[in-house]
Protein backbone atom coordinates (compact mmCIF):
# COMPACT_ATOMS: atom_id res chain seq x y z
CA UNK A 1 0.00 0.00 0.00
CA UNK A 2 1.32 3.42 -0.92
CA UNK A 3 0.21 5.96 1.66
CA UNK A 4 0.23 9.72 1.11
CA UNK A 5 0.11 12.59 3.58
CA UNK A 6 -0.88 16.24 3.48
CA UNK A 7 1.72 18.98 3.50
CA UNK A 8 0.85 20.01 7.06
CA UNK A 9 1.08 16.41 8.30
CA UNK A 10 4.52 16.00 6.72
CA UNK A 11 5.76 19.33 8.04
CA UNK A 12 4.54 18.56 11.55
CA UNK A 13 6.40 15.24 11.46
CA UNK A 14 9.52 17.00 10.19
CA UNK A 15 9.36 19.60 12.96
CA UNK A 16 9.01 16.90 15.59
CA UNK A 17 12.00 15.01 14.21
CA UNK A 18 14.20 18.09 13.70
CA UNK A 19 13.70 19.04 17.33
CA UNK A 20 15.49 15.80 18.30
CA UNK A 21 18.32 15.91 15.72
CA UNK A 22 21.36 18.12 15.16
CA UNK A 23 20.61 21.06 12.88
CA UNK A 24 20.70 20.20 9.17
CA UNK A 25 20.52 16.42 9.69
CA UNK A 26 17.15 16.01 7.96
CA UNK A 27 18.21 17.99 4.90
CA UNK A 28 21.40 15.98 4.60
CA UNK A 29 19.41 12.73 4.79
CA UNK A 30 17.15 13.93 2.00
CA UNK A 31 20.13 15.09 -0.07
CA UNK A 32 21.91 11.77 0.38
CA UNK A 33 18.87 9.91 -0.94
CA UNK A 34 18.49 12.34 -3.84
CA UNK A 35 22.15 12.03 -4.78
CA UNK A 36 22.00 8.23 -4.62
CA UNK A 37 19.06 8.11 -7.04
CA UNK A 38 20.78 10.54 -9.40
CA UNK A 39 23.96 8.45 -9.33
CA UNK A 40 21.97 5.33 -10.12
CA UNK A 41 20.31 7.00 -13.09
CA UNK A 42 23.64 8.25 -14.45
CA UNK A 43 25.44 4.94 -14.02
CA UNK A 44 28.80 6.72 -14.24
CA UNK A 45 28.98 9.86 -12.12
CA UNK A 46 32.56 10.91 -12.94
CA UNK A 47 32.51 13.43 -15.78
CA UNK A 48 28.70 13.70 -15.87
CA UNK A 49 27.22 17.14 -16.51
CA UNK A 50 24.62 17.98 -13.84
CA UNK A 51 22.50 21.12 -13.58
CA UNK A 52 20.70 22.13 -10.39
CA UNK A 53 17.69 24.44 -10.71
CA UNK A 54 17.72 26.05 -7.27
CA UNK A 55 14.87 27.77 -5.48
CA UNK A 56 15.17 29.93 -2.36
CA UNK A 57 13.81 27.43 0.17
CA UNK A 58 14.74 24.09 1.69
CA UNK A 59 14.02 22.37 -1.61
CA UNK A 60 16.88 24.33 -3.12
CA UNK A 61 19.04 23.34 -0.17
CA UNK A 62 18.28 19.66 -0.78
CA UNK A 63 19.39 20.07 -4.41
CA UNK A 64 22.59 21.93 -3.44
CA UNK A 65 23.67 19.36 -0.85
CA UNK A 66 22.92 16.54 -3.31
CA UNK A 67 24.92 18.39 -5.96
CA UNK A 68 27.87 18.66 -3.55
CA UNK A 69 27.85 14.89 -3.05
CA UNK A 70 27.84 14.30 -6.79
CA UNK A 71 30.58 16.91 -7.38
CA UNK A 72 32.81 15.10 -4.86
CA UNK A 73 32.44 12.02 -7.05
CA UNK A 74 33.75 13.86 -10.09
CA UNK A 75 30.61 15.23 -11.70
CA UNK A 76 30.58 18.71 -13.19
CA UNK A 77 27.80 20.38 -11.21
CA UNK A 78 26.32 23.77 -12.08
CA UNK A 79 23.73 25.50 -9.90
CA UNK A 80 21.36 27.97 -11.56
CA UNK A 81 19.44 29.94 -8.90
CA UNK A 82 15.98 31.41 -9.29
CA UNK A 83 17.11 34.20 -6.95
CA UNK A 84 20.91 34.42 -6.39
CA UNK A 85 20.43 36.43 -3.19
CA UNK A 86 18.29 33.75 -1.52
CA UNK A 87 20.19 30.51 -2.02
CA UNK A 88 20.45 28.17 0.98
CA UNK A 89 23.77 29.28 2.56
CA UNK A 90 24.84 25.89 3.92
CA UNK A 91 23.99 24.09 0.69
CA UNK A 92 25.75 26.72 -1.41
CA UNK A 93 28.90 26.51 0.70
CA UNK A 94 28.88 22.71 0.42
CA UNK A 95 28.53 22.83 -3.36
CA UNK A 96 31.27 25.41 -3.86
CA UNK A 97 33.55 23.53 -1.44
CA UNK A 98 33.09 20.37 -3.49
CA UNK A 99 34.07 22.10 -6.73
CA UNK A 100 30.63 22.99 -8.05
CA UNK A 101 29.84 26.38 -9.54
CA UNK A 102 27.00 28.87 -9.84
CA UNK A 103 25.88 30.38 -13.15
CA UNK A 104 23.08 32.75 -14.09
CA UNK A 105 21.90 30.83 -17.17
CA UNK A 106 21.01 27.20 -17.75
CA UNK A 107 23.77 25.46 -19.74
CA UNK A 108 22.82 24.25 -23.19
CA UNK A 109 23.87 20.67 -22.46
CA UNK A 110 23.39 18.40 -19.46
CA UNK A 111 23.13 14.72 -18.66
CA UNK A 112 20.87 15.26 -15.67
CA UNK A 113 18.87 18.18 -14.28
CA UNK A 114 17.70 18.37 -10.66
CA UNK A 115 14.53 20.38 -10.08
CA UNK A 116 14.94 22.05 -6.69
CA UNK A 117 12.82 25.12 -7.36
CA UNK A 118 9.70 24.89 -5.21
CA UNK A 119 8.93 21.64 -3.42
CA UNK A 120 5.75 20.93 -1.46
CA UNK A 121 5.05 24.54 -0.50
CA UNK A 122 4.41 25.74 -4.05
CA UNK A 123 0.89 26.87 -5.00
CA UNK A 124 -0.67 28.20 -8.18
CA UNK A 125 1.94 27.13 -10.74
CA UNK A 126 5.40 28.47 -11.45
CA UNK A 127 6.21 32.15 -11.27
CA UNK A 128 7.88 33.78 -14.26
CA UNK A 129 11.48 33.41 -13.00
CA UNK A 130 11.05 29.71 -12.29
CA UNK A 131 9.14 29.05 -15.51
CA UNK A 132 11.95 30.68 -17.49
CA UNK A 133 14.48 28.25 -16.01
CA UNK A 134 12.25 25.25 -16.68
CA UNK A 135 11.79 26.28 -20.31
CA UNK A 136 15.58 26.14 -20.75
CA UNK A 137 16.08 22.57 -19.50
CA UNK A 138 18.39 21.02 -22.10
CA UNK A 139 16.69 18.50 -24.39
CA UNK A 140 17.70 14.92 -23.70
CA UNK A 141 18.62 15.50 -20.06
CA UNK A 142 17.15 13.22 -17.41
CA UNK A 143 14.99 15.40 -15.14
CA UNK A 144 14.85 14.51 -11.44
CA UNK A 145 12.44 16.40 -9.18
CA UNK A 146 13.37 16.88 -5.53
CA UNK A 147 10.32 15.93 -3.40
CA UNK A 148 7.73 17.13 -5.96
CA UNK A 149 7.86 18.50 -9.52
CA UNK A 150 7.79 22.27 -9.26
CA UNK A 151 4.42 23.64 -10.31
CA UNK A 152 2.44 20.61 -9.06
CA UNK A 153 0.16 21.14 -6.06
CA UNK A 154 1.29 18.68 -3.39
CA UNK A 155 -2.21 18.36 -1.90
CA UNK A 156 -4.28 17.84 -5.04
CA UNK A 157 -2.04 17.12 -8.02
CA UNK A 158 -3.36 20.24 -9.76
CA UNK A 159 -1.15 22.03 -12.28
CA UNK A 160 -1.87 25.71 -12.86
CA UNK A 161 0.23 26.85 -15.79
CA UNK A 162 3.84 25.83 -16.31
CA UNK A 163 5.26 22.90 -14.34
CA UNK A 164 8.24 20.59 -14.43
CA UNK A 165 7.77 17.26 -16.18
CA UNK A 166 10.12 14.89 -14.35
CA UNK A 167 11.42 11.51 -15.42
CA UNK A 168 11.90 10.60 -11.77
CA UNK A 169 10.69 12.23 -8.56
CA UNK A 170 12.58 11.56 -5.34
CA UNK A 171 10.15 12.29 -2.54
CA UNK A 172 11.29 12.63 1.06
CA UNK A 173 9.71 10.95 4.08
CA UNK A 174 6.29 10.22 2.58
CA UNK A 175 4.29 10.27 -0.61
CA UNK A 176 2.20 13.38 -1.13
CA UNK A 177 -1.31 13.13 -2.64
CA UNK A 178 -0.26 15.23 -5.63
CA UNK A 179 2.20 12.52 -6.65
CA UNK A 180 -0.61 9.98 -6.95
CA UNK A 181 -3.34 12.09 -8.59
CA UNK A 182 -3.29 13.39 -12.16
CA UNK A 183 -2.21 15.67 -13.65
CA UNK A 184 0.51 15.78 -11.00
CA UNK A 185 1.09 12.02 -11.17
CA UNK A 186 1.82 12.18 -14.89
CA UNK A 187 4.33 14.98 -14.25
CA UNK A 188 6.16 13.01 -11.56
CA UNK A 189 7.42 10.11 -13.65
CA UNK A 190 8.73 7.21 -11.59
CA UNK A 191 8.48 8.05 -7.88
CA UNK A 192 11.19 6.96 -5.44
CA UNK A 193 10.58 7.32 -1.71
CA UNK A 194 13.54 8.20 0.55
CA UNK A 195 13.02 7.33 4.21
CA UNK A 196 14.25 10.19 6.40
CA UNK A 197 12.88 8.83 9.68
CA UNK A 198 9.47 10.52 9.96
CA UNK A 199 6.81 9.20 12.33
CA UNK A 200 3.46 9.66 10.60
CA UNK A 201 -0.19 9.31 11.66
CA UNK A 202 -3.01 7.85 9.55
CA UNK A 203 -2.64 8.80 5.87
CA UNK A 204 -4.80 11.24 3.89
CA UNK A 205 -4.71 9.10 0.75
CA UNK A 206 -3.61 5.61 -0.22
CA UNK A 207 -3.08 3.57 -3.36
CA UNK A 208 -3.60 -0.18 -3.45
CA UNK A 209 -0.89 -2.43 -4.87
CA UNK A 210 -1.11 -5.96 -6.27
CA UNK A 211 -0.73 -7.61 -2.88
CA UNK A 212 -3.48 -5.49 -1.34
CA UNK A 213 -5.90 -6.33 -4.14
CA UNK A 214 -5.00 -10.03 -4.03
CA UNK A 215 -5.89 -10.10 -0.34
CA UNK A 216 -9.35 -8.67 -1.06
CA UNK A 217 -10.37 -10.77 -4.06
CA UNK A 218 -13.16 -13.28 -3.36
CA UNK A 219 -12.20 -16.92 -3.69
CA UNK A 220 -14.74 -19.77 -3.69
CA UNK A 221 -14.38 -22.58 -1.20
CA UNK A 222 -15.18 -26.28 -1.54
CA UNK A 223 -18.72 -25.76 -0.23
CA UNK A 224 -19.50 -22.74 -2.44
CA UNK A 225 -22.54 -22.53 -4.66
CA UNK A 226 -23.75 -19.58 -6.73
CA UNK A 227 -25.73 -18.09 -3.86
CA UNK A 228 -22.87 -18.41 -1.38
CA UNK A 229 -20.63 -16.69 -3.91
CA UNK A 230 -23.25 -13.97 -4.40
CA UNK A 231 -25.76 -13.04 -7.07
CA UNK A 232 -25.71 -9.54 -8.56
CA UNK A 233 -28.74 -7.98 -10.21
CA UNK A 234 -28.25 -5.63 -13.15
CA UNK A 235 -30.88 -2.98 -13.95
CA UNK A 236 -29.54 -1.41 -17.13
CA UNK A 237 -30.12 -0.81 -20.81
CA UNK A 238 -32.97 0.57 -22.88
CA UNK A 239 -34.15 0.54 -26.47
CA UNK A 240 -31.74 3.40 -27.13
CA UNK A 241 -28.78 1.95 -25.21
CA UNK A 242 -29.03 -1.86 -25.24
CA UNK A 243 -25.25 -2.26 -25.33
CA UNK A 244 -24.86 -0.73 -21.88
CA UNK A 245 -26.70 -3.70 -20.37
CA UNK A 246 -24.54 -6.17 -22.29
CA UNK A 247 -21.36 -4.48 -21.10
CA UNK A 248 -22.49 -4.19 -17.47
CA UNK A 249 -23.37 -7.89 -17.49
CA UNK A 250 -19.97 -8.66 -19.03
CA UNK A 251 -18.19 -6.85 -16.20
CA UNK A 252 -20.38 -8.54 -13.59
CA UNK A 253 -19.80 -12.04 -14.96
CA UNK A 254 -16.06 -11.48 -14.59
CA UNK A 255 -16.34 -10.03 -11.08
CA UNK A 256 -16.36 -13.07 -8.84
CA UNK A 257 -20.05 -13.42 -8.01
CA UNK A 258 -21.79 -16.75 -8.48
CA UNK A 259 -24.46 -15.51 -10.88
CA UNK A 260 -25.70 -12.42 -12.68
CA UNK A 261 -29.41 -11.60 -12.93
CA UNK A 262 -30.63 -9.12 -15.57
CA UNK A 263 -33.77 -7.02 -15.01
CA UNK A 264 -34.90 -4.77 -17.83
CA UNK A 265 -36.68 -4.51 -21.18
CA UNK A 266 -37.35 -7.89 -22.80
CA UNK A 267 -35.63 -6.96 -26.05
CA UNK A 268 -32.50 -5.91 -24.16
CA UNK A 269 -32.65 -9.14 -22.17
CA UNK A 270 -32.61 -11.06 -25.43
CA UNK A 271 -29.48 -9.19 -26.49
CA UNK A 272 -27.85 -9.98 -23.16
CA UNK A 273 -28.72 -13.69 -23.43
CA UNK A 274 -27.48 -13.87 -27.00
CA UNK A 275 -24.06 -12.69 -25.82
CA UNK A 276 -24.01 -14.25 -22.36
CA UNK A 277 -26.29 -17.29 -21.99
CA UNK A 278 -25.10 -17.69 -18.37
CA UNK A 279 -27.25 -14.70 -17.38
CA UNK A 280 -30.40 -15.19 -15.34
CA UNK A 281 -33.37 -13.12 -16.56
CA UNK A 282 -35.95 -11.46 -14.32
CA UNK A 283 -36.23 -10.56 -10.66
CA UNK A 284 -35.17 -12.95 -7.95
CA UNK A 285 -32.82 -13.34 -5.04
CA UNK A 286 -29.73 -11.09 -5.23
CA UNK A 287 -27.00 -10.01 -2.82
CA UNK A 288 -26.36 -6.69 -4.58
CA UNK A 289 -27.80 -4.48 -7.32
CA UNK A 290 -26.30 -2.36 -10.09
CA UNK A 291 -28.63 0.25 -11.55
CA UNK A 292 -28.17 2.94 -14.15
CA UNK A 293 -25.99 2.09 -17.17
CA UNK A 294 -27.88 2.99 -20.34
CA UNK A 295 -31.27 3.34 -18.65
CA UNK A 296 -32.09 6.51 -20.57
CA UNK A 297 -35.55 7.60 -19.46
CA UNK A 298 -36.36 4.17 -18.04
CA UNK A 299 -36.36 4.10 -14.26
CA UNK A 300 -36.13 0.33 -13.77
CA UNK A 301 -36.81 -1.48 -10.52
CA UNK A 302 -36.89 0.47 -7.27
CA UNK A 303 -33.83 -1.30 -6.02
CA UNK A 304 -32.82 1.40 -3.55
CA UNK A 305 -35.57 0.10 -1.28
CA UNK A 306 -33.96 -3.35 -1.24
CA UNK A 307 -31.87 -3.94 1.94
CA UNK A 308 -28.80 -5.10 -0.01
CA UNK A 309 -25.81 -3.15 -1.37
CA UNK A 310 -26.64 -1.03 -4.42
CA UNK A 311 -24.30 0.55 -6.98
CA UNK A 312 -25.74 3.52 -8.88
CA UNK A 313 -24.18 4.68 -12.15
CA UNK A 314 -24.89 6.86 -15.18
CA UNK A 315 -28.62 7.53 -15.74
CA UNK A 316 -29.41 6.13 -12.30
CA UNK A 317 -27.58 9.09 -10.72
CA UNK A 318 -30.13 11.63 -11.93
CA UNK A 319 -32.41 13.02 -9.26
CA UNK A 320 -30.94 11.11 -6.32
CA UNK A 321 -32.29 12.20 -2.93
CA UNK A 322 -29.42 12.64 -0.44
CA UNK A 323 -31.69 12.05 2.56
CA UNK A 324 -33.07 8.82 1.10
CA UNK A 325 -29.58 7.51 0.43
CA UNK A 326 -28.32 8.45 3.89
CA UNK A 327 -31.29 6.58 5.37
CA UNK A 328 -30.36 3.31 3.67
CA UNK A 329 -29.06 0.62 6.01
CA UNK A 330 -27.15 -1.29 3.32
CA UNK A 331 -24.08 0.10 1.52
CA UNK A 332 -24.54 2.42 -1.45
CA UNK A 333 -21.86 3.05 -4.08
CA UNK A 334 -22.09 5.96 -6.54
CA UNK A 335 -19.85 5.99 -9.63
CA UNK A 336 -20.09 9.42 -11.33
CA UNK A 337 -17.76 11.00 -13.83
CA UNK A 338 -16.94 14.70 -13.40
CA UNK A 339 -20.06 15.97 -15.16
CA UNK A 340 -22.35 13.73 -13.12
CA UNK A 341 -20.51 14.66 -9.92
CA UNK A 342 -21.03 18.34 -10.72
CA UNK A 343 -24.78 17.77 -11.12
CA UNK A 344 -24.93 15.84 -7.83
CA UNK A 345 -23.16 18.69 -6.00
CA UNK A 346 -24.85 21.53 -7.86
CA UNK A 347 -21.58 23.03 -9.09
CA UNK A 348 -19.87 23.54 -12.45
CA UNK A 349 -17.91 20.66 -13.97
CA UNK A 350 -14.78 22.84 -13.94
CA UNK A 351 -14.98 23.00 -10.14
CA UNK A 352 -14.96 19.21 -9.93
CA UNK A 353 -12.04 18.92 -12.33
CA UNK A 354 -10.07 21.54 -10.38
CA UNK A 355 -10.67 20.01 -6.95
CA UNK A 356 -11.30 16.29 -7.31
CA UNK A 357 -10.20 15.35 -3.80
CA UNK A 358 -12.48 17.89 -2.17
CA UNK A 359 -15.38 16.91 -4.44
CA UNK A 360 -15.18 13.18 -3.83
CA UNK A 361 -15.14 13.83 -0.09
CA UNK A 362 -18.09 16.22 -0.36
CA UNK A 363 -20.12 13.72 -2.38
CA UNK A 364 -19.48 10.92 0.09
CA UNK A 365 -20.55 13.14 2.99
CA UNK A 366 -23.62 14.56 1.28
CA UNK A 367 -25.04 11.22 0.10
CA UNK A 368 -23.79 8.95 2.88
CA UNK A 369 -22.29 6.67 0.25
CA UNK A 370 -19.04 5.32 -1.08
CA UNK A 371 -18.20 7.43 -4.13
CA UNK A 372 -16.02 6.29 -7.01
CA UNK A 373 -15.17 9.44 -8.95
CA UNK A 374 -14.04 8.45 -12.43
CA UNK A 375 -11.33 10.30 -14.29
CA UNK A 376 -7.71 10.11 -15.37
CA UNK A 377 -7.11 9.23 -11.73
CA UNK A 378 -10.07 7.42 -10.18
CA UNK A 379 -10.74 8.30 -6.53
CA UNK A 380 -12.76 6.28 -3.99
CA UNK A 381 -14.08 7.78 -0.75
CA UNK A 382 -16.61 6.67 1.85
CA UNK A 383 -16.53 9.92 3.80
CA UNK A 384 -13.54 9.08 5.97
CA UNK A 385 -9.82 9.33 5.35
CA UNK A 386 -7.95 8.02 3.57
CA UNK A 387 -9.21 8.53 0.03
CA UNK A 388 -8.15 5.65 -2.19
CA UNK A 389 -6.34 6.64 -5.37
CA UNK A 390 -6.37 4.12 -8.19
CA UNK A 391 -2.89 3.66 -9.71
CA UNK A 392 -3.88 1.59 -12.77
CA UNK A 393 -5.41 2.52 -16.10
CA UNK A 394 -4.55 4.00 -19.49
CA UNK A 395 -5.82 7.01 -21.48
CA UNK A 396 -7.23 4.49 -23.97
CA UNK A 397 -9.80 3.63 -21.31
CA UNK A 398 -11.64 6.85 -22.20
CA UNK A 399 -13.98 4.98 -24.53
CA UNK A 400 -17.73 4.46 -24.70
CA UNK A 401 -18.98 1.66 -22.47
CA UNK A 402 -15.92 1.22 -20.29
CA UNK A 403 -17.80 2.66 -17.29
CA UNK A 404 -20.57 0.10 -17.79
CA UNK A 405 -18.04 -2.71 -17.48
CA UNK A 406 -16.65 -1.09 -14.33
CA UNK A 407 -20.11 -0.84 -12.75
CA UNK A 408 -20.88 -4.50 -13.37
CA UNK A 409 -17.51 -5.56 -12.02
CA UNK A 410 -17.88 -3.50 -8.84
CA UNK A 411 -21.44 -4.73 -8.33
CA UNK A 412 -20.33 -8.31 -8.58
CA UNK A 413 -17.67 -7.70 -5.93
CA UNK A 414 -20.33 -6.18 -3.68
CA UNK A 415 -22.47 -9.29 -4.13
CA UNK A 416 -19.46 -11.44 -3.29
CA UNK A 417 -19.25 -9.73 0.11
CA UNK A 418 -16.71 -6.90 -0.26
CA UNK A 419 -17.44 -3.60 1.50
CA UNK A 420 -18.33 -0.55 -0.56
CA UNK A 421 -14.84 1.01 -0.51
CA UNK A 422 -13.13 -2.34 -1.15
CA UNK A 423 -15.47 -3.32 -3.99
CA UNK A 424 -15.08 0.08 -5.67
CA UNK A 425 -11.30 0.32 -5.33
CA UNK A 426 -10.62 -3.31 -6.28
CA UNK A 427 -12.89 -2.96 -9.31
CA UNK A 428 -11.12 0.22 -10.40
CA UNK A 429 -7.73 -1.47 -9.99
CA UNK A 430 -8.65 -4.58 -12.00
CA UNK A 431 -10.49 -2.51 -14.62
CA UNK A 432 -7.44 -0.31 -15.18
CA UNK A 433 -5.09 -3.27 -15.25
CA UNK A 434 -7.29 -5.10 -17.76
CA UNK A 435 -7.42 -2.00 -19.94
CA UNK A 436 -3.64 -1.76 -20.01
CA UNK A 437 -3.42 -5.39 -21.13
CA UNK A 438 -6.15 -5.00 -23.74
CA UNK A 439 -4.81 -1.73 -25.17
CA UNK A 440 -1.07 -2.46 -25.33
CA UNK A 441 -0.56 1.05 -26.66
CA UNK A 442 -3.45 1.03 -29.15
CA UNK A 443 -7.17 1.89 -29.11
CA UNK A 444 -9.45 -0.60 -27.38
CA UNK A 445 -13.16 -1.34 -27.10
CA UNK A 446 -15.07 -1.64 -23.83
CA UNK A 447 -15.90 -5.32 -24.33
CA UNK A 448 -12.16 -6.00 -24.69
CA UNK A 449 -11.66 -4.64 -21.17
CA UNK A 450 -14.18 -7.18 -19.86
CA UNK A 451 -12.48 -9.96 -21.77
CA UNK A 452 -9.10 -9.02 -20.27
CA UNK A 453 -10.36 -9.11 -16.67
CA UNK A 454 -9.48 -12.79 -16.03
CA UNK A 455 -5.87 -12.15 -17.07
CA UNK A 456 -5.74 -9.06 -14.83
CA UNK A 457 -7.18 -11.13 -11.97
CA UNK A 458 -4.46 -13.76 -12.48
CA UNK A 459 -1.75 -11.07 -12.66
CA UNK A 460 -2.80 -9.78 -9.25
CA UNK A 461 -2.95 -13.26 -7.72
CA UNK A 462 0.46 -14.35 -9.08
CA UNK A 463 3.16 -13.95 -6.40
Amino acid sequence: MRTAYSVETVRAAERELMARLPEGTLMRRAAAGLAAVCAGLLGRVYGARIVLLVGPGDNGGDALYAGARLARRGAGVTAVPMDPERMHPGGLAALLGAGGRVESAVPGRADLVVDGLLGIGGRGGLRAAAAALVERIPPGAVVVAADLPSGVDAETGEVAGAAVRADVTVTFGAYKPGLLIDPGASRAGAVRLVDIGLTLPAPDAEALQHADVAGLLPEPGAASDKYRRGVVGIVAGSARYPGAAVLAVAGALRGGAGAVRYVGPAAVGEAVLARYPETLIGRGRVQAWVIGPGLGDERGAEVLDDPVPVLVDADGLRGLDPEALRARTAPTVLTPHAGEAAALLGVRREEVEAGRLDCVRALAQRYGATVLLKGSTTLVCDGAAPVRVNPTGTPWLATAGSGDVLSGLAGSLLAAGLSGPDAASVAAYLHGLAARRAASGAPLLAHEVAEALPAAWRDVRTP
